[in-house]
């Protein structure tokens, strides 16, 4: 039997009526979890009879932990899949590990379910799939996938006992003292969660608080509402929360702005990625308990970590109990016997896990990370260079949210800067640049930076733990970061130029009622098939338009007809889409077919038409700029809006969810597309015809009816 689980027995007999696990209105005793776990138990063994790994996809919620406990009774490998993963991402996971089935909060598109069990109140799915067996290695409990340093994710296999002695050594070297009632903010497909948060709460017999991620300010992906976050943790009087760096920062701005603290907290641990020290002494300045650590997924998750009976800020803490740390001559980390079993389809792990970590241990047990021994620039006057110490002194300064630094062979270190926020100035910037660049020695200085957009998971430039995927954001930015050794100081790549010169136009659409609505879901059924009218209307016309850019463009510019043969590629069919959208949501689609657009979509199209072949056919990608930049912002967030809304399956809705998936990497594409582009005067086509796009878009919107219909429906 496992720990976590003897543990609950244990609870159960001596404190059966302290609660184990709650969501803020549903509480479950320690006395009630053993049968409520075996219950689950029962019903899982009934759903799930074939042998093979089972995947668990759900928001947080206690019906996730009761099955991830009822798996661990049922000694069935778990393979938690993170929300935030993209469908590549996730069919990779499945496939990789030969998962048997998916339980799931919401149904997969194309898989069936086979069967339905209620948990504790939530209903859930069990979806069989037919994926090819994979040999896992023996003893594997739980598959827990990171993106890494790329977008595909890597499997790391671990055993019950690895996961559990981490948790082990976070009772012992915190406290029982400590176990009160620790919120869940990170999810819990996330292993720092569901081992340090989870498993060790249990143990230590405290109150594990677990609520859906909206509720705690993560409605929206990659874009946290920190205020949200903060009035969780006070309404939950929440004792202990774990955090990633970037969570910190962003609590620390509400706490600060409001003059305020949280009370009732003991003890936050942050992790994951480096920690700036003024984010330390921030925190202690508020009266935080922050304390941080250090780990990685192949050790179980914690390895070391600071705690209220032993902290040395700027340190990670000093080594758990359970584990074993040697530093190589070269300055890496290795552990000893961390209880990885190896990565899926690879082979077993040797006793020695080199971590690729750079540290040292101090005489007095405490740890310290240096940075990552891939990540080591060496500069064109020879000097050893770790981004992540220059990067941590860039993040000192709050108005910088994220930097990568680079300069490889380079006699200058130059820097990609996100903002902290949209009030940030270039000027905030270059000033918050040179205070960074005072605690540093020349060497090490920032010489050149351009603004970057925000790293997230989703775009495949950060991990979810808050460590910068480093290979996909120099493969997104070559362009910029060559084009920087050319400018001292800020350079403004034509991409950053498009987005800030067609603001207001873009402001013009989001302030577009039907737009508005459509987000928070307060428009009726008939007006979204009216807006699907008029996509298909707009959407046919996409790659005869392409064709014909690539008809116009001129020989010298080849490599842009390259990326429109791309484009006509992957935007193909796309119209027989939105057909099947308005069919599945009750309406006939012949009769779009067959039917006339409105005149502000006919005159959108024939704008674009005329501009590519009057004017400039480079110009069209402005339209692409506006639609797809749309796409991305928009059409994820209004589909899951109407969809609850409007009661609808997911099959209403593809078009939109496609879109909001696909255009993710599209802008992308787009992104590096648009800083190869010399030409000014193809610059200020393009800039034009995305002015017009906006606005001739806006008036599509607003072209169609809804007002009456949302008022009839209110009465």
């Amino acid at each position: 039997m496992s720990q976590v689980l003897r543990s609950i027995a244990e609870h159960s007999r001596k404190s059966g009526s302290k609660t184990a696990i709650g969501d803020g209105s549903i509480f479950i005793t320690y006395g009630e979890l053993p049968s409520v776990i075996d219950t689950a138990a029962e019903d899982l063994a009934r759903a799930c009879p074939a042998g093979g790994p089972i995947a668990l996809c759900a928001d947080n919620s206690p019906a996730w932990v009761i099955c991830d406990l009822a798996l661990t009774k049922l000694q069935r490998p778990i393979v938690p899949i993170p929300a935030f993963f993209t469908p590549a991402q996730r069919q990779h996971a499945l496939s990789e590990t030969g998962c048997a089935y998916l339980i799931s909060d919401a149904i997969q598109r194309g898989r069936p379910a086979v069967a339905d069990i209620t948990v504790h109140g939530t209903q859930l799915h069990v979806q069989r799939l037919q994926n090819k067996r994979a040999e896992l290695p023996n003893g594997t409990a739980k598959v827990t996938f990171t993106s890494g340093t790329t977008g595909r994710p890597k499997g790391v296999c671990l055993s019950q006992l690895a996961l559990e002695q981490v948790s082990n050594s976070l009772v012992d070297v915190i406290g029982t003292d400590y176990a009160g009632i620790h919120l869940a903010v990170l999810p819990l497909a996330v292993l720092l969660e569901n081992v340090a948060g989870l498993y060790t709460t249990l143990i230590a017999g405290g109150e594990y608080r677990v609520l859906p991620q909206a509720a705690i300010g993560f409605g929206k992906s990659f874009v946290p509402d920190y205020a949200a976050l903060v009035d969780a943790l006070l309404v939950q009087h929440a004792n202990s929360a774990i955090v990633v760096p970037e969570l910190l920062r962003g609590m620390l701005g509400v706490l600060a702005a409001r003059k305020q603290t949280l009370p009732e907290m003991k003890l936050v641990a942050v992790g994951g990625a480096r920690v700036a020290p003024t984010l330390l002494s921030g925190a202690a300045a508020l009266g935080l308990p922050v304390y941080q650590g250090y780990g990685l997924s192949e050790a179980g998750s914690v390895v070391a970590l600071n705690t209220p009976k032993d902290n040395k800020p700027g340190s990670v803490g000093r080594i758990l109990p359970h584990a074993s740390v040697s530093v190589a001559a070269d300055g890496e980390l290795v552990l000893r016997e961390p209880g990885f079993l190896g990565y899926v389809g690879a082979e077993a792990a040797s006793p020695d896990y080199a971590t690729g970590d750079i540290g040292r241990l101090e005489a007095d047990g405490h740890l310290y990370i240096e940075g990552r021994k891939s990540n080591v620039l060496i500069t064109a006057f020879a000097r050893n260079v770790s981004p992540e110490w220059v990067e941590s002194e860039l993040l000192s300064q709050p108005q910088i949210g994220q930097a990568l630094v680079f300069g490889e062979a380079r006699p200058a270190l130059g820097a990609l800067i996100v903002p902290s926020s949209l009030k940030v100035t270039d000027a905030d910037i270059a000033h918050a640049i040179e205070r960074a660049n005072a605690a540093l020695p020349e060497y090490a200085r920032i010489r050149h930076w351009s603004k970057a957009f925000p790293f997230t998971p989703l775009n495949g430039q950060l991990t979810p733990n808050g460590r910068l995927c480093r290979a996909a954001i120099h493969d997104g930015y070559q362009e910029v970061m060559a084009r920087c050794y050319e400018h001292p100081g800020q350079y403004v790549s034509f991409f950053e130029r498009l987005v800030t010169e067609t603001f207001a136009e873009r402001e013009y659409l989001l302030a577009t009622p039907q737009i508005r609505d459509g987000l928070a879901g307060r428009i009726p059924l008939w007006t979204y098939q009216q807006y699907l009218g008029e996509a298909y209307h707009h959407v046919k016309h996409t790659v005869p338009l392409l064709r014909r850019v690539r008809e116009r463009l001129p020989a010298d510019k080849a490599w842009l007809a390259a990326a429109v043969d791309e484009y006509i590629e992957e935007e193909s069919g796309h119209e027989e889409w939105i057909l099947d959208d308005i069919k599945n949501s009750g309406a006939d689609p012949s009769i779009v077919r067959h039917g006339q657009p409105r005149p502000s979509t006919e005159l959108m199209v024939a704008y674009a038409y005329d501009y590519v072949n009057r004017i400039n056919p480079a110009g069209f990608f402005g339209m692409v700029f506006v639609l797809e930049g749309t796409s991305t912002q928009l059409a994820t967030q209004g589909a899951e809006a109407l969809m609850r809304s409007l009661q609808l399956p997911a099959n209403c809705f593809t078009y939109l969810t496609s879109h909001g998936a696909l255009d993710i990497s599209h802008m992308q594409f787009f992104q590096r597309l648009m800083n190869r582009i010399e030409d000014e005067a193809d610059k200020q086509a393009i800039i034009h015809m995305a002015k017009r796009m906006f606005v001739l878009f806006a008036n599509v919107f607003r072209s169609i009816p809804y007002e009456v219909e949302v008022q009839h429906a209110a009465a």
